[in-house]
């Protein structure tokens, strides 16, 4: 059975969409994907340590300064903002 040519290339691209589809996800992607936990699991792991999410709004300059003084924060800005808080409302 004789095929066009425009025929063959249709298969040659479906073949190698096939591949494409079924290759490996590469080891950036991968690896580092395993070792984090998913949305579902860090809230998990989030509310069994007692952590509730809150969100407000806040001016952009103050925000500036948090994430500056956060940077050398040992809990990062969630530990920044919670000693914050504390020390504020004693």
């Amino acid at each position: 059975m004789n095929m066009k040519k425009t025929d063959l290339d249709r298969l040659a691209g479906i073949k190698l969409d096939s591949q494409m589809r079924g290759a490996p996800v590469s080891g950036r992607f991968g690896q580092g994907a395993a070792q984090l936990p998913d949305r579902k699991e860090q809230r998990r792991l989030d509310s069994a340590a007692g952590l509730v999410p809150f969100a407000c709004k806040l001016p952009s300059e103050l925000t500036q300064t948090l994430r500056e003084r956060a940077a050398s924060h040992a809990g990062g800005i969630n530990g920044l903002v919670a000693e914050l808080l504390l020390k504020g409302l004693a």
